[in-house]
Formats: structure tokens, sequence, C-alpha cells
């Protein structure tokens, strides 16, 4: 019972990290162009981002998400200690990487840490011949990894190209005034979308933990105060922000206006909410980075800053792996000392 309590309790402490981690997301183009202060931009996001559970259950009507993280698995291979060696790799991976500043997606190294864990236990139970991953759900987050950025990235070009063109007589002093306003809202819909897309990839994680030790039959059956802690973890995580990332995300890909700001978040509000209707977890650190893109391509393509991209491309390509592979090895050594 204890070694399940520190379970939930990491996963708690993951889904705050992704909030601190993942705060940039929603606050960074709201903060770079100056619309809100940081700490305004965290508690305006921190809300949205709790407010997303209320969508999530009330109107929607279930948490797809969430589903699809727990099912990612085969459950014959999901342990206590399988799922613990999964959110230690992930809560690693996820503070390193803001350490040094680099928007990383919170959400694939959980999915790798889950999987690489799982991959160590069925070699530890000479199942080797038997698929461990569950194809049809790690598929689809497989293709969105490059499908999720690419589609933020073209909405934004061409929401900005439209906008361009119906304000091209107007007052620029007025517009830019209007913009600033809408920012707020566009940011909020991003906030929401990132709440009801990151907080439900942790309930996922502790359905599965609750379906190994017992406490439920499937991932279904999930009781109320799993998604409340996990929305309540992630605003909280937000609120503490995270500002090396912001700068990255906020400045040093492109400068951005707050008519670009309401494209960018516009676009990678649209895509989150999409994917979530699909029950398809993405990274919203891919998805507004490429809608960061996105608008600054519609200036020049040498406006966007290649130098930083490719090195937010590596980060990218590197989390699933790199966290399967210290999943894998944390498991190892907690069965090596079990």
């Amino acid at each position: 019972m204890t070694f399940f309590v520190v379970i939930i309790v990491l996963a708690l402490v993951f889904d705050y990290i992704n909030g601190f981690h993942d705060a940039a997301n929603s606050i960074a183009t709201i903060v770079s162009t100056k619309v809100l202060t940081p700490f305004q931009a965290v508690l305006w996001a921190a809300f949205f981002n709790f407010a997303a559970f209320f969508i999530s259950k009330y109107i929607i009507g279930e948490f797809r998400i969430g589903n699809t993280i727990a099912k990612s698995v085969n459950e014959n291979f999901v342990t206590l200690e399988v799922i613990f060696s999964g959110l230690i790799a992930a809560i690693a991976w996820n503070l390193l990487t803001w350490w040094f500043g680099i928007p990383s997606s919170s959400s694939h190294t959980l999915l790798g840490g889950f999987i690489g864990a799982a991959i160590a236990n069925a070699g530890v139970l000479s199942r080797n011949g038997v698929d461990v991953i569950n194809y049809a759900k790690v598929v689809p987050i497989f293709l969105f990894i490059f499908l999720a950025p690419i589609i933020g990235m073209i909405v934004a070009y061409v929401i900005t190209i439209v906008i361009v063109n119906i304000c091209r007589k107007a007052n620029p002093y007025r517009a830019d005034s209007w913009f600033r306003r809408l920012q707020l809202v566009s940011s909020a819909l991003f906030s929401l979308g990132h709440g009801g897309n990151d907080a439900q990839k942790v309930m996922g994680i502790i359905a599965a933990a609750m379906v190994a030790h017992g406490n439920i039959a499937t991932v279904n059956d999930i009781p109320n105060w799993v998604p409340l802690a996990c929305f309540t973890a992630i605003a909280i995580g937000t609120l503490s922000g995270g500002w090396k990332i912001v700068k990255t995300m906020g400045t040093r890909i492109t400068k951005v206006t707050p008519l670009e700001g309401v494209s960018a978040e516009t676009a990678g509000a649209f895509t989150l909410f999409l994917t979530e209707h699909l029950g398809i977890p993405v990274s919203t650190t891919h998805t507004i980075t490429g809608a960061i893109i996105g608008v600054g391509a519609t200036k020049r393509l040498s406006a966007v800053r290649w130098g930083v991209t490719i090195n937010l491309l590596w980060a990218w390509i590197l989390t699933i792996p790199v966290s399967a592979l210290f999943a894998a090895i944390t498991f190892y050594l907690l069965h090596l000392f079990k």
C-alpha cells in the first residue's frame, strides 16, 4: 500500500513539474508581447488549465487522452514497479531539459518512460516475443509527434496571412490595441487545450497504477478525485512558471507581435482541441513551437532562428528513447534490489 501511495504522489509531482515546465507554452507569447506581466500571465494560464477539467468532464463527457495513455502498454506488463520507473525517468528528463531551457515534451517523456519500463519488465519475465506495446494506441501518438507541430505551423501561417490582409487598412495603433485584448482570449483557449491534454496523461498513469494495484477493474472506473487532483496539480505547477523556457519560446525562435501571438495561440488551441477530440495525446510544446514558426515564416523564412529550432528538434527526437532507456535502467535496478 505504501509503494502505491508513493506512486500516486510521484505522478502528481510529475504533473506539477509538467505545469511548471510547460507554463511557457501558455504564456510565452503573451509575456514577450508585454500584454501581461509574467505573474499575471501564470495566474491567467493556471486558472484556465484548471477550468479544462470541467470542459473534459461535463462538456466532452469523457477523458479520452487519459484512456489512451493507460492502454498504451499491454496491461499484463504493467506493475507498480513499471509505473514507478517510468515516472522517475519522466521527472528526471523534464528537470534536465528545464535546467537547460529546452522546451521538450512532457507527454513524450511520460510515454517513453512507461514503454521503456514495460519492455524491461517483459525481459525480466522472459516474454520478449509478446507484444508489450499497444500499437493501435501508440502509432497515432508517434505520427502526431510530427503532425501536431506541422498542423500548428500551417494553421498559424494561414491565420496570420488572413488577419494581415483583413487589417491592411486599419490604424496600426488601434489594431495593436485590439490584438492585445484578443491575446487574452487566445492565451486562455490555449491554456484550456493544455490542461485538457496534459493533465489527462497523468490521469492515465494513475488509472493504470490503480488497475495494477487492484483498486479498479478498468480505467473507466477511475474515481473523481483523480482527475480533480491532476488538474489541480498542473494548475499549481503552471503558477510556478518556467522562465528559462519562456525566454526560448517567446523571443529566441522569432520575435512575436500581439497579432502574431493571437495567431500562434489560436492555431495551437485548434490543434489541441482537435487531438483531444480524437483522443490522441500530443505535445503542447511541439504544437505551440510549430505555430510560432508558422507565424515567423509569414514575414520571411530568415525571421525564424533555425539554429535554435534545430536544437529543439534534437531534444524532441531524443525524448522518447532516452526516457525509455532511463526507465528501463531504473526498473532493472529496482528489480535487482527488490
